[in-house]
């Protein structure tokens, strides 16, 4: 079995070397006088886009609710997730049902992050 700091390490590494791979491919595209001029294209349609987006957003009348339904819909996942937890914790087994008969179970991941150490 392979030491988890081993993996971590790998990972990193890997990343590293990613992000130099992805510098170099962008001064690649950076120095094409072709690539600049599609880009430039490209924003001016984006902003475009954004003004025609904002028009129907005006004209459907929704963003507020729209953006109330979304807010609600994150906390309502974080709620699922916390409850789950705290059942499989207690050695319950946890699955959900849907309108269609299809059952759900939890899927757990682990992430890690930086911790704040003060140095």
């Amino acid at each position: 079995m392979q030491n988890i700091q081993d993996v971590f390490n790998r990972i990193q590494e890997s990343k590293k070397e990613t992000r130099s791979i992805k510098l170099l491919y962008k001064d690649a595209l950076e120095s094409s006088g072709e690539y600049r001029e599609i880009a430039e294209k490209l924003e001016q349609l984006r902003a475009r886009k954004k003004q025609l987006e904002g028009i129907a957003w005006e004209e459907a009348g929704s963003r507020d609710k729209f953006e109330t339904t979304k807010l609600d819909l994150k906390q309502d996942r974080e709620m699922l997730s916390d409850l789950a937890l705290s059942t499989l914790m207690k050695g319950e087994t946890v699955k959900v049902v849907d309108q269609d008969n299809n059952e759900y179970e939890p899927l757990f991941s682990v992430r890690f992050k930086k911790a704040n150490v003060i140095s």
